[in-house]
């Protein structure tokens, strides 16, 4: 299943490449504007199978008394966490994020945690850890809070001779309009194209996200994507006329989640 995603995904996003406007949502590619910056911090664990309940219990109680009066005050704009269903034997487990629309939102956060006591039984049992901050300037979501939703992530590479603002193209002319058009139907509930500001090794690299408050969503995402890339034959051409490759292994994930 997300092989399937993963493939359609790769073609839809050629439509932009030739300066295609047809997007499901009918937009022009000007009407799509550049919102305020976002930044993601997420935090990844790789935990033993014999701690995951023990994981769940914390993000439902301990994490809470961080993050919900951050929400609350607005210093953060969402926040959540995350079980990979589908991960590699070297990928992580769980995840926890928040998002801010400043640095020091993000930052204030972190310490936060931090002076709360980051060593902990638990998260010293972690094999793996890792972070990440990520910047989207194209993204959406509707307020409230979901339980068990699904979330799922592509990750793209774009050629080295692929036009600076590729990422702006791609998120203008098809990503943008086509989940803008499920989020008002109610078949996603977030979305964001990212990239990473924290790792500079990769800068070609960028991220789709999107989440969906149950798992039938994701047949309706195909549904439409697949819709879209039916209307022109060029979209994948084009589309592998830009992109080096994608990451093999796409991450599918059960999220609870909050926005304000």
């Amino acid at each position: 299943m997300n092989r399937s995603v993963c493939k359609v995904m790769v073609g839809v996003a050629g439509l932009a490449v030739l300066g295609m406007t047809a997007t499901l949502a009918g937009a022009q590619t000007d009407d799509v504007k550049e919102k305020p910056r976002l930044y993601r911090y997420e935090s990844y664990w790789a935990f033993p199978r014999a701690r995951w309940g023990e994981v769940d219990k914390d993000n439902a109680t301990g994490n809470q008394k961080i993050l919900a009066p951050a929400l609350a005050d607005g210093t953060l704009i969402g926040y959540g966490d995350e079980e990979n269903l589908v991960h590699s034997a070297e990928g992580f487990t769980h995840d926890n994020w928040w998002q801010a629309n400043s640095w020091a939102g993000v930052l204030k956060v972190l310490e936060a945690f931090h002076k709360g006591g980051s060593s902990s039984p638990l998260l010293v049992s972690s094999t793996e850890h890792w972070d990440h901050v990520f910047l989207s300037r194209f993204y959406n979501w509707k307020a409230g809070s979901w339980k068990g939703a699904y979330g799922y992530t592509a990750t793209y590479r774009l050629k080295p001779d692929a036009p600076d603002d590729a990422v702006q193209t791609l998120s203008q002319g098809w990503f943008v309009p086509l989940f803008e058009k499920l989020l008002a139907d109610g078949s996603i509930v977030e979305y964001e194209i990212d990239q990473d500001t924290s790792h500079t090794d990769s800068p070609d690299q960028f991220f789709v996200y999107f989440l969906m408050p149950s798992v039938d969503g994701l047949d309706k995402v195909i549904a439409a994507i697949r819709a879209g890339v039916g209307k022109n034959p060029l979209i994948g051409p084009a589309f592998a006329s830009m992109v080096v490759n994608v990451n093999p292994h796409a991450d599918w994930v059960r999220v609870n989640a909050t926005y304000k």
